[in-house]
């Protein structure tokens, strides 16, 4: 079978098998604050480390329908530079779900979801605090993707890592250790994993 991108209801597939193919995605769960201190947080499936040295991540945001109207979390990262990538564990994610609730703008999902806070060190916005880790970000650079079909862009924000939150009960013999917090990821759909079982590949000399 092949498939043109987004021509998936031609082929008789009734979801778009593209998101279901790139899985696992990590999930960013990113709280921002606007100019005025409203908090805002939310899930993005689209997120990952992009460096190293220097330590960045990225994530991307969609449009709401409406044309230009960003979401919040992209409305207040223009407004203050900042954002935090907050690390879901297994045991926060109906938190997470609740949170990526398309909520009026103004309404913190800190409290819809009953997310405890925490502050942080280099940045204004607080983190998740029962997060196994979080990590605070200052933006660098905003791309505007190609725009979409209905003339509207997806916008990738890229952010230098500032500092980092953990838990130090994730910590085993000097690493972190995931199988401690069973970290979720988006798989297609509706369907999510959680990561329970490593195993090690040295690489090759």
């Amino acid at each position: 079978m092949f498939i043109y991108p987004n021509k998936h209801k031609e082929e008789g597939l009734s979801h778009n098998p593209f998101k279901a193919i790139v899985s696992p995605r990590p999930i960013g769960w990113i709280s921002t604050c606007c100019s005025d201190g409203t908090l805002n947080i939310a899930p993005y499936s689209f997120f990952n480390a992009v460096s190293e040295q220097p330590p960045m991540v990225m994530f991307c945001s969609a449009p709401k329908k409406e044309k230009s109207n960003d979401k919040d979390s992209l409305t207040n990262i223009k407004e203050t530079g900042e954002f935090v990538v907050n690390i879901v564990s297994y045991a926060l994610r109906d938190k997470m779900n609740i949170s990526s609730k398309n909520y009026p703008k103004g309404v913190s999902e800190f409290e819809m979801a009953d997310i405890d806070l925490a502050p942080s060190r280099t940045v204004k916005v607080p983190h998740v605090k029962f997060a196994p880790a979080s990590l605070e970000c200052i933006l660098w650079q905003i791309v505007e993707l190609p725009p979409r079909s209905d003339n509207l862009s997806t916008s990738m924000i890229l952010g230098f890592v500032n500092g980092i939150n953990l838990d130090e009960s994730i910590i085993k013999d000097g690493k972190i250790d995931v199988t401690i917090y069973k970290p979720i990821s988006r798989l297609g759909y509706s369907d999510y994993a959680k990561i329970t079982e490593l195993f090690s590949m040295p690489r090759p000399e």
